[in-house]
């Protein structure tokens, strides 16, 4: 088990599924979740920027789908199945975010549960 956080996303998240079924487009499932956390007074910030560094420059331009109460990175697919892609954009939003824990739920599963994995640094 996880911590009570992450317990929290991931109970918000099969409740979406659970609902709305699987396939439908990201953006979709991404509202629906936010609307989600919402209704359990979950605090999240959707769309979030982040500035990666190269050599000393800031770029412009990352947008994470979600960040759970500042703790932890929340990515979501609507794919067939998760390709180790997904997995290492995760990895290097925690890198550019400093933050430790992060989430890939893949709404694309017919069951969410199979389409998760967590991360920790």
């Amino acid at each position: 088990m996880g911590d009570p956080l992450t317990e929290q996303i991931i109970s918000s998240a099969i409740e979406v599924h659970r609902i709305l079924g699987p396939a439908l487009l990201e953006s979709i499932y991404e509202e629906a979740l936010c609307h989600e956390f919402s209704l359990r007074n979950i605090a999240f910030e959707r769309q979030k920027e982040v500035e990666v560094i190269y050599k000393g420059k800031k770029i412009k331009g990352q947008r994470l789908d979600i960040v759970v109460a500042g703790e932890v990175v929340v990515e979501i697919k609507s794919v067939r199945k998760l390709d180790e892609i997904f997995a290492a954009q995760v990895l290097s939003y925690l890198k550019s975010t400093g933050l430790k824990r992060g989430l890939l739920l893949n709404f694309g599963e017919s069951r969410l549960i199979d389409g998760l994995k967590r991360f920790s640094l």
